[in-house]
């Protein structure tokens, strides 16, 4: 009787080591249109070769349960020091990060897109304990450049490439009964003249609810003056820093600014960056600027950094898909020659185009205008930046089931890949910097201020000829739809059937390759119908190639 052949595991394995090493191949060399992008600077090679071998290795295991973040409220000798212990991996992460500069380029501005460019890379790595706090320094950073009087060394140290050196910072603004609705806030705010050293600052007491990057340098902490009003109108933009009275809580004459925190979060994603209750207990702070616009420029730069880090990671879950599909072999063939897996790959490489396009078009559009303001230009970003934080953060998780699917049972397992992570980091990102109920309900308030006019302009300067009429359509569709006395009930409606026609329009002026853009636009073409269209297969070829 004639035996049958098995399959050698090891094979398999071998099989398995090709993947992962397609994987951490160039990662310019699969993305070329991200490279069309972004400016070829200095930095970006290295970085994203280093972003796909060692800080690979690096955010892996600082996402250990065991690796995770820990509160260490004293020292041996009994100091209070509310110390973040991290793994040393998350500083050799850091480390990578401040060697390529990624903040230093707001020392001028007109370079944000090099930033980002970088934050890109960095991203497909999920959050990795770094991305947030990124985010939340450029803020920061911004809102030092716009403030008259600060402390000497704020903004300096801020911008510092030197990881031993720089201040990163946080942003606590958030309350339990707060939320969304930031006029509920309670903390207080009351001049600290009255104490030695203290004159200009303020003390804030009371309690904040969700402190992402508690172990920063500097908070950004919204307070309400001592006898202002309630609401947004009376509240107030300080910067708490961590330590007194030298900032750095390294240097061994500093101490903990007056607060405590109450415990660290226990997540769902962005677990290697520490997040946190805190009581402020008369910490002082000092006055930056009004609420309204501080937090205009932060949550607007946060939100793009979303738009980001949702792009980056919607790469990642592609380029694991596909590298799976490649090499993975079943009943004799690669899976990638199955139409099932060509169909979820297809989708994925779509997806991950069309997030790029508006997200670093407004990039783009911000560089402009960090070198010569235009109050149109300005409204247009402004919509466009909660618009796409809104669609990124939506397609970002279902990529990367998308990419689950493909990968099948062994998308699962933590340790063999990456992509239960990137699903919880990518749920995070829906939450982070207003969900979409909240960005909605903001962009129907700008909407019946007639700002969405400044965005339609933009968006036929930049639409190739073909595609001028589907943006007028679309801006019909704005118009008709805001006219409507149930607005507020169809408005996200609105707002996600506008995605597709933008983010085709502007893969169009960018080159795309025809075939994704045709793939794309009939994904979101409600009259298309796949049983009907006989040249899908050789469409599906075409984009994954």
């Amino acid at each position: 009787m004639a035996s049958i052949a098995v399959p050698d595991p090891s094979s398999t394995r071998e099989a398995f080591a090709d993947w992962r090493a397609r994987v951490a191949r160039d990662w310019l060399a699969d993305d070329p249109h991200f490279v069309s992008l972004v400016p070829d600077f200095p930095e970006l090679r290295p970085f994203a070769a280093r972003c796909a071998t060692e800080v690979n290795a690096w955010t892996k295991n600082t996402n250990r349960d065991e690796h995770l973040p820990r509160l260490e409220r004293f020292d041996p000798d009994g100091h209070r020091t509310e110390a973040i212990v991290h793994h040393p991996d998350h500083m050799r992460i850091g480390e990578a990060i401040w060697g390529a500069d990624l903040l230093g380029r707001y020392r001028q501005p007109g370079h944000e897109r090099e930033t980002f460019g970088l934050l890109y890379l960095l991203s497909q790595n999920g959050e990795g304990g770094w991305c947030c706090p990124m985010a939340c320094t450029a803020g920061m950073i911004k809102v030092c450049q716009q403030a008259s009087d600060l402390p000497a060394g704020w903004l300096d140290r801020l911008l510092d490439a030197d990881f031993g050196k720089m201040l990163f910072a946080s942003q606590f603004l958030t309350e339990i009964q707060g939320g969304s609705d930031v006029g509920a806030n309670a903390v207080v705010a009351r001049p600290a003249e009255g104490e030695a050293g203290a004159a200009g600052w303020w003390a804030l007491t009371g309690e904040k609810w969700f402190c992402s990057v508690i172990d920063a340098n500097l908070f950004l902490v919204t307070a309400r003056p001592s006898g202002a009003t309630g609401g947004t109108a009376g509240l107030q933009a300080f910067v708490v820093p961590r330590a007194l009275p030298g900032l750095d809580p390294r240097d061994p004459s500093s101490e903990p600014n007056r607060y405590a925190v109450r415990r660290l979060k226990w997540k769902l994603g962005t677990r290697s960056m520490a997040s946190a209750e805190i009581d402020l207990e008369g910490a002082l702070g000092w006055p930056v600027a009004d609420f309204a616009r501080t937090v205009e420029i932060v949550l607007n730069t946060s939100r793009h950094y979303n738009a980001v880090c949702a792009a980056g990671i919607l790469q990642r879950a592609w380029r694991e898909a596909d590298g799976w599909a490649r090499t993975r072999v079943a009943f004799g063939r690669p899976i990638v020659e199955f139409p099932g897996v060509a169909r979820s790959l297809a989708k994925l490489r779509c997806e991950a185009h069309a997030a790029r396009s508006l997200t670093f078009d407004l990039a783009k559009i911000g560089d402009e205008l960090a070198v010569g303001p235009d109050v149109a230009l300005a409204t247009a970003w402004r919509m466009l930046v909660n618009l796409n934080k809104i669609w990124t953060a939506l397609t970002c998780p279902a990529g990367v089931r998308d990419a689950m699917e493909v990968v099948g049972g062994n998308a699962t397992i933590e340790e063999f890949t990456i992509l239960p992570r990137l699903l919880r980091d990518s749920l995070v990102l829906e939450a982070w910097e207003g969900a979409h109920g909240v960005l909605c309900a903001q962009l129907l308030k700008d909407a019946k201020k007639g700002m969405h006019l400044p965005m339609f302009a933009y968006l036929r300067s930049v639409a190739p000829a073909g595609s001028v009429a589907s943006i007028d359509a679309l801006a019909a569709l704005w118009d008709s739809t805001l006219a409507r006395p149930d607005r507020e009930v169809v408005w996200r409606d609105l707002v996600e059937q506008s995605r597709a026609p933008v983010q085709a329009m502007l893969m169009r002026a960018q080159g795309v390759e025809s075939a994704v853009v045709e793939h794309f636009v009939n994904l979101h073409d409600r009259a298309w119908d796949p049983l009907q269209d006989p040249r899908l297969d050789a469409r599906l070829r075409a984009v994954i190639r």
